[in-house]
C-alpha cells in the first residue's frame, strides 16, 4: 500500500514565510529555506510553497526561494499563486520545483491544464479546487460555463435539507465560478492534471477538521491523487481525510507552523491508527 502523504503549506510574501488571518496582519515568519529545513527533518513528505502576492514583480523573489530551498531541501517541492502562463511554469521548473499548482488560470482557460502537461508532463501539474456550499437560489452559474460543468445537486443530499451546490470557488474563495466540484475535478483530470488539492471554503481556517464529504466525493470521483486541504486542527484530522475522506495526503499550516503538533509525531498517530505513513529517525 502506497503510503498516506503529510504536507505542510508555506505562505511566501517578498521572500519571506509570513503568518496572517485570511493574508490579513501578516507577521514574519521566518526564512523559508530554515523552515523548509526543520520539515524535511521533521519528515514532511512533500512541501509547498504558495506565493500569496503572485504578483508579476515579485515573481524572481519566489524563483529565488525556490531555487535557494531545492539546493538543500530533498523532498518534492510544489509552488503556487498567480501561475498564468507556460513560462511561469518552465521558470519555477527550471528553479527547482517539482510540480506546480495552478487554480484561477485553470478556470479561466481550462485549455491551459492540458497545453501545461503536454509540454511539462501530468506529474508536474496540480490543479486546486476550491469548493463551497452554495444553496441552490444562490448559485451563480456565467452563461460560459458549459452544460456538463454547471453546479448540480449535492449527490446523497436528504429529502429534508436545503438544496445546495458545491461550487468552485476562485480568487481565494471570494468568486463563486458556477462549476460543479465533481465535474470540474473529472474535467481537469480528463485534461490532464497529475494530481488535485481540494480545500473546502466552508472548512478552511476552522481547525475543526477537514471536509470529508465533499474529499471522498471528489477521490471517489477521480483516479489521480486528491489532496485534502482546508481545516486541519489535530492528527486525528489528517487520519480522517486519508481513511474516511480517501485521500492520497493531507495538507495542513497552522499547526505545524505555531507548533501545536510536529510531522513527526501527526504520523505517529497515523502509524498506531493502522494508516501507512513513511517515518523517519529523530522525526521528533
Amino acid at each position: 500500500m502506497l503510503a498516506k502523504r503529510i504536507i505542510p503549506c508555506l505562505d511566501v510574501h517578498a521572500g519571506r514565510v509570513v503568518k496572517g488571518v485570511n493574508f490579513l496582519n501578516l507577521r514574519d515568519a521566518g526564512d523559508p529555506v530554515d523552515i523548509a529545513s526543520r520539515y524535511e527533518q521533521e519528515g514532511a513528505d512533500e512541501l509547498v510553497f504558495l506565493d500569496i502576492t503572485a504578483s508579476h514583480e515579485e515573481r524572481d523573489i519566489i524563483l529565488d526561494v525556490v531555487s535557494r530551498t531545492s539546493e538543500v531541501v530533498f523532498m518534492p517541492l510544489t509552488v503556487g499563486g498567480g501561475i498564468r502562463t507556460l513560462e511561469d511554469i518552465r521558470k519555477l521548473l527550471s528553479a527547482g520545483c517539482d510540480k506546480v499548482s495552478i487554480n484561477s488560470a485553470a478556470v479561466t482557460d481550462p485549455d491551459f491544464v492540458r497545453e501545461a502537461a503536454l509540454r511539462f508532463g501530468s506529474q508536474c501539474i496540480v490543479v486546486n479546487i476550491d469548493p463551497k456550499l452554495v444553496p441552490v437560489q444562490g448559485a451563480e452559474i456565467p452563461d460560459s460555463v458549459p452544460d456538463h460543468l454547471r453546479v448540480q445537486p449535492r449527490p446523497g443530499r436528504k429529502a429534508d435539507e436545503q438544496e445546495v451546490y458545491w461550487d468552485v470557488h476562485v480568487n481565494g474563495g471570494r468568486k463563486p465560478t458556477g462549476l460543479d466540484a465533481l465535474e470540474w475535478a473529472k474535467e481537469v483530470e480528463r485534461l490532464g492534471a497529475g494530481e488535485l488539492v481540494v480545500t473546502s471554503m466552508d472548512a478552511d481556517g476552522t481547525k475543526d477538521g477537514f471536509d470529508i464529504e465533499i474529499t471522498r466525493a471528489i477521490s471517489e470521483a477521480v483516479s489521480i491523487p486528491v489532496i485534502a486541504s482546508g481545516g486541519a486542527g489535530h492528527p486525528q484530522h489528517m487520519a480522517e481525510a486519508v481513511t474516511t475522506g480517501g485521500a492520497s495526503a493531507a495538507l495542513a499550516a497552522s499547526i505545524f507552523h505555531y507548533g501545536e503538533f510536529t510531522i513527526g509525531e501527526t504520523k505517529q498517530y497515523m502509524a498506531e491508527q493502522g494508516i501507512t505513513v513513511r517515518m523517519v529517525e529523530h522525526n521528533q
